[in-house]
């Protein structure tokens, strides 16, 4: 079984909460992706937070275990959670994440593959527009790129 999504209003109210981290890595105008082994999308690298870990460590850690290389987390870009999407894992434990989207930038190593990962890629915007990227992290993208100020999901409109 691969990680799939649910998807309904406020379907969150059935799941369990988890906190996670992410790294927007840019090299020039190119945003580092990760192709997940799990489910073959597109992400940013992340995941989740450990305790007695600071989310900035979680985004650095993520994305040296999913890819390799050493980076620095120098900025906050955005806090997302998505009540109308549950990420359901192989175990079957159903999430709605709460992420803490970092910029940071590479201090050493080259990109390559893990367990977690069987393909990684530098990306401009275009490019990543054709790709499929996880659900919860498609809005994060033109923060990710640059385009776009600091994100949050916005209160639904009533």
């Amino acid at each position: 079984m691969t990680t799939t999504h649910e998807y309904g209003e406020r379907i969150g109210t059935t799941a369990s909460l988890r906190a996670g981290a992410t790294a927007a890595v840019l090299d020039g105008d190119r945003l580092l992706l990760t192709r997940r082994s799990d489910n073959g999308e597109w992400c940013l690298p992340g995941g989740g937070i450990d305790p007695g870990e600071r989310p900035a460590e979680t985004a650095e850690r993520e994305v040296f275990e999913e890819t390799g290389l050493t980076v620095r987390a120098t900025d906050l870009l955005g806090v997302y959670s998505n009540p109308d999407v549950v990420v359901v894992y192989a175990d079957g434990n159903r999430v709605q994440i709460l992420g803490v989207l970092f910029r940071a930038e590479i201090v050493d190593g080259t990109a390559g593959l893990s367990v977690e990962v069987t393909e990684v890629g530098w990306f401009t915007a275009e490019e990543a527009a054709r790709l499929t990227v996880i659900a919860n992290h498609v809005p994060l993208l033109p923060t990710a790129f640059g385009t776009a100020g600091p994100y949050f999901n916005r209160s639904a409109p009533e």
